[in-house]
């Protein structure tokens, strides 16, 4: 997989399209949990998807950074096909409701 960070291009993925399995967007800058998700990052999504599909790359798009059940739905809404979340899940009163909620999306 390859990653990129809240301000890096979209574009800057186009040469290695065909050439991974995984793209991961970081809808927060990286580097601590609890960050609010950057809204932004729906259309990076969108445009990569698009992107994705023009070269018929079979590639998912993972999403992590401010995943709960409201921005997961966006996010999928959007194009991604894997959610990474972490404090929406652990900080949350109840766990194992965290868990079914982003797993009927």
């Amino acid at each position: 997989g390859l990653s990129v960070k809240p301000s890096t291009p979209i574009s800057y993925l186009d040469p290695w399209l065909s050439d991974f399995d995984v793209f991961l967007i970081m809808s927060v800058e990286p580097g601590f949990g609890g960050q609010k998700f950057k809204m932004e990052t729906l259309e990076r999504i969108a445009v990569l998807r698009k992107k994705l599909d023009a070269v018929h790359a079979k590639a998912r798009i993972e999403v992590d950074g401010g995943i709960n059940a409201e921005t997961g739905a966006a996010c999928k809404k959007a194009g991604a096909d894997i959610l990474v979340a972490g404090s929406y899940i652990f900080n949350g009163s109840d766990l194992r409701q965290a868990v079914q909620s982003l797993k009927k999306l």
